[in-house]
């Protein structure tokens, strides 16, 4: 087997753990997630998952990683245009790390300073674009909504949330985003 094969087989079985790492992590938190659990249902040994990740912190804090792009920018419509295109995408594709940072953040230090050190970027960005002096908050309240329903839909599966089409809660949520973002 030549070099290029074992790294690429190595890549494929680090992904792996990771995308089992995420699913439990979203599914039961941090501390009901285990490296042996992770383990199994990546088909791997537990000691390859230590071998890779260290530890279950450095395995959380390597799952839990975000898409952290910051919002474009622009007047405060194309602002609430793109928070509502995000939103939108969240609710059509599951964010697993997103929700794995979000579900432990309750119980897990770290995964709460992961979650705040991604509002507080987000609410910085959007903030900019927002007039007057309660610019901040009102960044602050949209971010708060958008998770609120992101934790809805995937996490707590409300019954029409959890059904509804995305396009449906983008155009239901348009407006309260939109005041938001303007003065």
């Amino acid at each position: 087997m030549n070099e290029t094969t074992r790294d690429r087989r190595r890549i494929e079985t680090q992904e792996r753990i990771l995308t089992e790492a995420r699913r439990l992590f979203a599914e039961t938190g941090y501390d009901r997630t285990t490296i042996r659990a992770v383990a199994a249902a990546a088909q791997v040994d537990p000691g390859l998952v230590m071998h890779y990740f260290g530890s279950k912190q450095q395995l959380f804090a390597r799952a839990a990683e975000t898409d952290n792009r910051p919002v474009i920018g622009g007047t405060p419509e194309e602002i609430a245009a793109q928070l509502l295109e995000r939103l939108r995408q969240s609710l059509i594709e599951e964010p697993v790390a997103s929700l794995a940072a979000l579900r432990s953040m309750l119980t897990h230090p770290d995964a709460a300073d992961e979650v705040r050190g991604n509002a507080q970027v987000r609410g910085s960005n959007i903030s900019k674009a927002i007039p007057g002096p309660d610019g901040a908050l009102r960044a602050d309240v949209v971010s708060a909504v958008l998770i609120g329903v992101v934790l809805g839909r995937h996490l707590l599966k409300l019954d029409h949330l959890a059904d509804a089409d995305p396009d449906k809660i983008v155009e239901l949520l348009g407006p309260a985003v939109h005041s938001l973002t303007n003065a």
